[in-house]
């Protein structure tokens, strides 16, 4: 007797090849989970509908790495912020630019906006969040007060309040109207990574790279809740739909968290990896992760995760009887008073006039002469002109009919195999589009297609070569000619052959290092294939596998005797054993651990591990680099305060031998952050996740120059 199939509770729907170079954002559509955006550090934004293989939209303007992108409610404008710290705003149902605002020093880390009116809010690395006016292309009010990257923006549901948080573990929440910070939450241990509102009560919730989801009370500003189930760092939440619980990602999981009591209804495992963001629609939630070229997205059917009784994880802060969620609607929190309309902003749009005669960054009212130039070298390429039309045009059009509501997606069934094929690429001949003064787009005649070299995606079967239309055309051979057999294209076998080696080895690849898939081909002789044989297949295999025990057990070694020192309880004999081994690894591996300790760190340690600083930053392995990067950045933190007060002091009166020695290691320690300032200015011009961490460095070591 056959058994039915059951469908599955979360299941990969699509993986695509979204840019020629590493994805750095992606950003869902909130209103409709069916729209996604991407920007990489090919500085272009792409828009994609979910489950569709091919690119609607390919934005261009940025001419640096595109840090963040985001949508608004309607998902009618999509926000995008540069390394360089600028930002480009496109609308998407006129497919043109809409506005480029400038006035950040540094990466552009988070955008939302506001959900009545055209406001929009950004967070930097430089410690600002700025409040843009899209209207008057302008900042209108500035927010200062966190010391370190803003990571993460959220206005409140009634658009009154605006959430903050980043790399200082604090959460602030500023009031918009009267242009003030209202609190600080300081429970978090670890960068702050999200934080959201619920859709209806005075209530916000956060996660955190501390591996905790707090919940905290708006109305008597304290934690009502902390979860302390999470096995990695949390980078995504989102409350359900009516608020009767909050969804969390993080490493492949997904867990469903209910508060007053803390519990956990359910945890489902998602291979997603690291999570960059959620949408919900249709009882079932889409997630998005990202890793070097590719884009992954993933269902969880909501329907079958359990959103309250039974709990898998008991009570944490509370040892009273679980009890069941309240009703929708009987919670004795107030809820938000949204506007009956869209268009009532008033004060906010006061506060913002007001804001604007004090703020010095609200200078840029009219368009200036850069800005024109910018924005008729921003262009929007369409890419597929049947979905542009389907999912953009529809909604400026007036229609007697009602919208068609997006349908869920087929769930596959338990036993399954749900086989991922990713697209080729991005298109061979595009539709480009040219913007002239007007803003208006102009397509480029068809006669004449425009040729992209795309990123090449080995598959497991052969494919025919395409050959291009208009090449065809060029090529065709008349009637007194024979056919000649036409040659491979030379450019695909120099692609092959002339493939560069990466000048920074990855902490994260997509194949072994070490191993080479020509080594497993057979070699042809006498025009026949040989058979590889399974010895010789093992012999490739194996090789290199000796030496690498080797190292490994001399690596165990040392980290045994470091081990030996470490009981003793002081950690700068065992950093100087570590380091007199000459093995950068040993050193790197001690540092991961006291990174992570601040509280160990002394102005002894700084001194010794400065020089070992220097030699990790010009690694050819990203992981030292990060490593060396890390440890640079607290030691800025720390301790350039006191090196500083030190060094300006003015001479003692008498004899301090402690004063003098704190002295000279001050001076010690000045003079290698002075080298190394060198260094990071160099590497500051880098793209990706180093010239990130460089340019950070930069900020921080600015004072330095002074």
């Amino acid at each position: 007797m056959a058994v039915a199939n059951t469908t599955k509770t979360s299941w990969r729907l699509q993986e695509i090849v979204a840019h020629s170079s590493n994805v750095s954002s992606v950003a869902l559509g909130k209103s409709s989970g069916r729209l996604l955006a991407t920007g990489g550090e090919d500085c272009r934004v792409n828009i994609w509908a979910i489950s569709k293989p091919n690119c609607i939209m390919s934005l261009t303007g940025h001419n640096n790495p595109v840090e963040c992108v985001q949508f608004n409610g309607s998902e009618e404008q999509v926000v995008a912020g540069s390394q360089s710290g600028s930002l480009r705003v496109w609308d998407l149902e006129a497919a043109k630019i809409l506005r480029t605002l400038i006035g950040h020093k540094a990466n552009i880390c988070s955008l939302d906006f506001h959900p009545y009116g055209e406001y929009l809010a950004s967070g930097s690395m430089d410690t600002n969040i700025k409040l843009w006016d899209i209207r008057r292309k302008g900042c209108v009010f500035r927010y200062k007060g966190h010391t370190q990257a803003v990571r993460c923006l959220a206005f409140s549901p009634d658009g009154k309040w605006l959430a903050s948080a980043g790399d200082d573990c604090t959460i602030k929440l500023w009031d918009l109207t009267a242009g003030k910070m209202i609190t600080e939450f300081m429970a978090h241990t670890g960068v702050v990574n999200i934080v959201q509102f619920h859709p209806n009560e005075y209530m916000l919730a956060s996660g955190s790279s501390d591996r905790t989801v707090k919940l905290w009370d708006l109305e008597k500003f304290k934690m009502i809740g902390s979860s302390e189930g999470e096995t990695g760092a949390v980078r995504c939440i989102s409350f359900d739909p009516d608020g009767c619980c909050l969804y969390s990602g993080a490493m492949d999981s997904l867990r469903v968290y209910g508060w007053e009591p803390d519990r956990c209804f359910d945890l489902v495992p998602v291979g997603w990896g690291r999570v960059a963001d959620l949408a919900i629609c249709n009882h079932q939630l889409i997630g998005v992760s990202f890793h070097m070229t590719n884009v992954s997205s993933y269902v969880v059917d909501l329907t079958r995760v359990k959103k309250s009784g039974s709990v898998i994880q008991g009570v944490i802060q509370d040892n009273q009887p679980l009890t069941e969620p309240s009703p929708k609607g009987s919670t004795l929190r107030r809820n938000y008073e949204r506007p009956m309309t869209t268009c009532n902003t008033q004060r906010v749009k006061q506060q913002s006039s007001e804001a604007q005669r004090r703020s010095p960054e609200g200078e840029r009212q009219s368009p200036s002469s850069e800005d024109e130039r910018e924005e008729k070298e921003s262009s929007a390429e369409i890419r597929n002109a049947d979905d542009y039309k389907e999912i953009f045009q529809p909604k400026s059009a007036i229609s007697r009919t009602p919208p068609m509501r997006s349908e869920p997606f087929p769930a596959p069934f338990e036993d399954e195999i749900f086989v991922v094929r990713p697209n080729v690429t991005l298109d061979t001949v595009t539709l480009t589009v040219d913007i002239q003064q007007s803003g208006q787009l102009k397509p480029i005649a068809s006669s004449t297609p425009v040729l992209r070299v795309e990123p090449t995606v080995v598959s497991s079967a052969p494919r025919p070569i395409p050959i291009p239309t208009a090449m065809s055309s060029v090529t065709r051979p008349t009637s007194s000619n024979p056919p000649a057999p036409r040659p491979a294209p030379p450019a695909a076998v120099t692609l092959a052959k002339a493939k560069p080696q990466p000048s920074v080895i990855l902490s994260t690849r997509n194949e072994p290092i070490g191993l080479n898939v020509g080594d497993f081909l057979p070699h042809a002789r006498n025009n026949r294939p040989s058979v590889l044989g399974d010895d010789e297949a093992l012999s490739q295999i194996r090789k290199g596998h000796d030496t690498m025990c080797v190292m490994l057990t001399s690596r165990r070694k040392n980290l045994d005797t470091v081990r030996a020192v470490w009981g003793s309880g002081d950690v700068k004999t065992s950093l100087d054993s570590a380091m007199s081994m000459n093995d950068l690894s040993i050193v790197v591996d001690i540092l991961n651990i006291v990174n992570f300790k601040p509280s160990l760190w002394k102005l002894d340690l700084c001194m010794s591990i400065l020089p070992q600083i220097e030699e990790l930053l010009q690694s050819k392995y990203e992981s030292y680099v990060q490593t060396g990067c890390m440890s640079l950045k607290l030691i800025l933190k720390r301790f350039w305060p006191l090196i500083s007060d030190t060094l300006t002091a003015p001479p003692s009166v008498g004899v301090d031998i402690t004063r003098e020695e704190r002295h000279q290691k001050c001076k010690a320690c000045y003079n290698q952050l002075k080298n190394l300032s060198n260094m990071v200015k160099n590497k500051a011009d880098q793209v990706g996740r180093h010239g990130s961490s460089f340019k950070e460095l930069q900020l921080l070591m600015a004072p330095l120059d002074y």
